[in-house]
């Protein structure tokens, strides 16, 4: 039978270890389409949503009205702080409309991550035996709670401490900073944010198939510091007070991560 006539839900259900290698591969390719197709969706969404999404979410974090700022001199004036007015220059024809449709794309990912993570349990589910099954019971919500996470929090909390620097930094030139160069930064600001702060999820994998544990964890302690810092340094900008926001939650969520393998190593040696 041709792999296109293959019913997809059908090799989802059959006994992995009876499945060929093309039939793998063809469960593989339905689960990638469904979650472009997905992504492409919303992506069209955001595209026609235009003025919302480029006046309140994308400018939001260089407007002195954004919550955040709100909220840091609601509590006390000497903190308070907001970006300088700077404007954003097009230098090609096309500049607005390519990141138009970049914006689109990964706003796109950001809102149907719930549903990628969705297609990709249901090509492991199969896979894992009935026990692991219950011990992965959640993966959805769990990765996208932390992947949501870690997005607003690199939209409320890093984008505006970096614009601000970046924006104010001053070494005698006219600062000019293009449309797509704001948005890229604001790009690296949030996803890759929302990447390591699936972290915990890693952790709880690689414990329970006896990779890592939590005496490893807490041995290297020091060693994941270290690494923490140049990630931090990495997603922000040379800014030490951004690096040590980024720093401070994902050495927390190292300790949590500690936690969760001491559980699963106790779980394991009381079987």
């Amino acid at each position: 039978m041709p792999l296109d006539q293959i019913d997809v839900d059908a090799l989802d259900k059959r006994d992995p270890n009876k499945m060929t290698f093309l039939e793998h591969l063809e469960s593989l390719r339905w689960h990638i389409i469904r979650s472009l197709v997905g992504i492409g969706i919303f992506a069209i969404i955001v595209f026609l949503a235009k003025d919302f999404v480029f006046n309140t979410v994308i400018m939001g974090p260089r407007s002195s009205d954004f919550l955040t700022y709100k909220v840091i001199c609601a509590v006390s004036e000497r903190l308070c702080f907001a970006p300088p007015e700077f404007q954003l220059l097009t230098r090609d024809l096309g500049e607005q409309f390519i990141v138009h449709l970049k914006v689109s794309f990964w706003l796109g990912l950001v809102i149907a991550i719930p549903y990628v993570f969705f297609e990709v349990w249901k090509f492991i589910k199969p896979g894992l035996y009935d026990k692991e099954r219950k011990a992965a019971r959640g993966f959805v919500f769990v990765c996208s709670f932390l992947f949501f996470m870690g997005v607003l929090f690199g939209y409320y909390v890093l984008s505006p401490f970096a614009i601000t620097f970046l924006a104010s930094y001053d070494v005698g030139a006219t600062s000019a900073p293009t449309l797509h160069s704001y948005v890229n930064y604001m790009t690296m600001f949030t996803l890759p944010t929302g990447i390591v702060f699936q972290l915990p999820v890693l952790v709880y994998f690689l414990a329970n198939i006896g990779l890592i544990g939590p005496q490893f964890m807490r041995t290297y302690r020091k060693h994941a510091f270290v690494i923490i810092l140049i990630m931090a340094s990495i997603i922000t900008p040379p800014d030490v007070i951004t690096q040590l926001l980024i720093t401070i939650p994902l050495y927390f969520l190292y300790e949590v991560s500690i936690v969760i393998a001491a559980r699963i190593e106790k779980k394991n040696m009381n079987k």
